[in-house]
């Protein structure tokens, strides 16, 4: 399991943004970055910066991925045929805590790779904790059903800060969701603009 490095809060903080539409988040309060000198940071970013603050900013999205993590899911996407970018954020939302994620079975990225690590989580029927497996197009994920009445998951499902995006049929009653499609980076409800394609120029470049 990967260590988060970062609070998530701290996350944001470092973006400047709101990048999970988290109501808690303190960027709603203070758009500038942690520490004494946070609200020095304004100075425009050069085209470097740039790229790579979309890099941090997506992988730090999908749970602040380890750069080792992030750079072999882009080398895969970069051997597929078709756009790398979309191909990236197609790969990425092909993981299973991400998927977790986005069926609102828990309220946090965070909370679904521990969800999943901790063997709440079933794909087809067995049960999986490897919060990184790439789920394939049709595959029944569910919550197992000891743990439907967890807290966590009950709060999750209750939540109406987001939605549960149309390239996932879920049914919250059974606690199920089809990964119908991998989606386009059009399809995914980012709450802030994610642009793979200044993630492929940085590694192109470096």
């Amino acid at each position: 399991m990967t260590k988060r490095t970062s609070a998530k809060y701290k996350i944001d903080r470092r973006m400047g943004e709101n990048i999970w539409g988290r109501a808690k988040s303190p960027v709603n309060r203070r758009e500038y970055g942690p520490g004494q000198h946070g609200q020095r940071r304004k100075s425009k970013l050069s085209d470097f910066g740039t790229q790579l603050r979309a890099k941090q900013k997506l992988k730090g999205y999908y749970g602040d991925l380890t750069e080792k993590q992030f750079r072999r899911i882009y080398a895969e996407a970069e051997r597929l045929r078709g756009d790398t970018g979309e191909m990236l954020v197609g790969l990425l939302e092909r993981r299973l805590d991400a998927v977790v994620y986005r069926a609102k079975f828990v309220p946090t990225i965070f909370a679904a790779r521990q969800f999943v690590n901790h063997g709440h989580v079933e794909v087809n029927g067995k049960r999986v904790n490897i919060p990184s497996y790439r789920v394939k197009e049709g595959d029944v994920i569910s919550v197992r059903e000891r743990s439907r009445q967890l807290a966590i998951v009950l709060e999750s499902v209750a939540l109406t800060e987001r939605d549960v995006p149309d390239y996932l049929d879920v049914d919250h009653n059974k606690m199920t969701a089809t990964f119908v499609r991998t989606p386009a980076l059009s399809d995914i409800p980012y709450p802030v603009q994610m642009e793979p394609n200044l993630v492929v120029e940085f590694y192109a470049k470096n």
